[in-house]
C-alpha cells in the first residue's frame, strides 16, 4: 500500500494533466508539464524508499555518513606554514637535502647517499610534505674543465630524460678536489614531472644559438671582421659572416642584419652587394682572400 502521501501527489498529477487539456496557451502548459515532472520525481522517491532495494540503498548511505563521521573524529588536522603541493612520497632525506645547506654538499656525501638514478620515491602512509612546486634545485658534480667557466647567476638550460629542454640558474658552485666542480641549479618549468625522484638524468646545455656550424679554420680576418670563402661551382666568393659563439674547433656563423650593417659604417649600395652565407654552402678550408671577391 501506497501512503497518503503517495496518493496525494497523484491526485495533483491528474489536476495538471487536466489544466493541459483546457489551455491554449504555450507558456501555461509549458508550466504545467514542469510540474507534473516535479510530482513524479517525487513519487518515485518516495516510491523507492518503501522499495526493497530503496531500503537497503538508503542504509548504505547511513553507514557512509556514520563511516565519515569516525574518519572525521579521529583525523588530525594539520596547517601548513606555506602553500604548496602535497605529497607522500617521503624518504627521510627531507631535511638532509634543502636549499638552507648547499654548504654541506659534496660529491662524497652524495655518492653516500646510494640513490638509484630514476628511482621513484615511495609512498609514506604517516608522514607528508608540502612542496613548493614553483621552485626546484638540482645538484651535481662534473670536471670543471667541462663547467665552461660558467659562474653563479649564469643561465644554461637542462635537457631532461624525456629530451624536454628547461631553463636553469646556477645559484650555488663549490670547487672538489680531483678537478671537479659541485653546480646547484635553480628551476622553475617541469617540476611537477620530477617531485616523485631524488636523482635524475639530464644534459647540461651550456649554451645555446641558432646559426649554422662551420669549422673554426674556415673563419679569416680582415680589418677585424670575419669571412669565409664560399665555393659554389668553382666560383669563389668572400662572405662576411657574424659569429656567434666559438669552441676549439667549430664556430656558429651567421649573416648579418641590414641595420647592423648599416651601424658598422656600410651604405646601402655596399650592402646591397653583399652575398650572403646559406645551409649547405660549401667553404674552403684555411682559405686566402687575394683575388677573391
Amino acid at each position: 500500500m501506497f501512503p497518503a502521501d503517495v496518493k496525494a501527489i497523484e491526485k495533483q498529477i491528474e489536476t495538471k494533466i487536466e489544466n493541459i487539456n483546457k489551455k491554449n496557451n504555450i507558456q501555461e502548459i509549458d508550466e504545467n508539464k514542469k510540474d507534473i515532472n516535479k510530482y513524479i520525481t517525487k513519487k518515485s522517491k518516495i516510491a523507492g524508499e518503501l522499495s526493497a532495494s530503496g531500503s537497503y540503498i538508503k542504509e548504505l548511505i547511513n553507514e557512509r555518513e556514520q563511516i565519515e563521521e569516525e574518519l572525521k573524529a579521529g583525523s588530525e588536522f594539520v596547517n601548513a606554514p606555506m602553500s604548496g603541493v602535497v605529497s607522500y612520497r617521503v624518504d627521510n632525506l627531507e631535511g638532509e637535502l634543502t636549499p638552507t645547506n648547499f654548504e654541506s654538499l659534496n660529491k662524497e656525501k652524495l655518492e653516500k647517499l646510494d640513490i638509484k638514478t630514476g628511482q621513484i620515491v615511495s609512498t609514506n602512509n604517516e608522514k607528508g610534505k608540502v612542496i613548493n612546486n614553483y621552485e626546484c634545485y638540482i645538484a651535481t658534480v662534473i670536471k670543471l674543465k667541462d663547467a665552461e667557466k660558467k659562474e653563479i647567476g649564469d643561465n644554461v638550460f637542462l635537457r631532461l630524460s624525456n629530451q624536454e629542454e628547461i631553463k636553469a640558474k646556477i645559484v650555488y658552485t663549490n670547487l672538489e678536489k680531483d678537478d671537479n666542480i659541485l653546480l646547484v641549479f635553480k628551476i622553475n618549468e617541469a617540476v611537477e614531472k620530477l617531485i616523485d625522484y631524488r636523482k635524475i638524468s639530464f644534459d647540461i646545455i651550456w649554451w645555446k644559438f641558432e646559426g649554422l656550424k662551420a669549422p673554426k679554420s674556415a673563419i679569416v680576418y680582415d680589418n677585424g671582421l670575419s669571412y669565409v670563402v664560399r665555393n659554389r661551382a668553382g666560383y669563389k666568393n668572400k662572405i662576411l659572416v657574424k659569429i656567434l659563439k666559438e669552441s676549439s674547433n667549430y664556430c656558429i656563423i651567421d649573416n648579418y642584419k641590414y641595420e647592423e650593417l648599416k651601424n658598422m659604417g656600410f651604405n646601402s649600395e655596399e650592402i646591397n652587394k653583399m652575398r650572403e652565407i646559406a645551409i649547405y654552402d660549401e667553404l674552403i678550408v684555411n682559405p686566402q682572400l687575394e683575388n677573391i671577391e
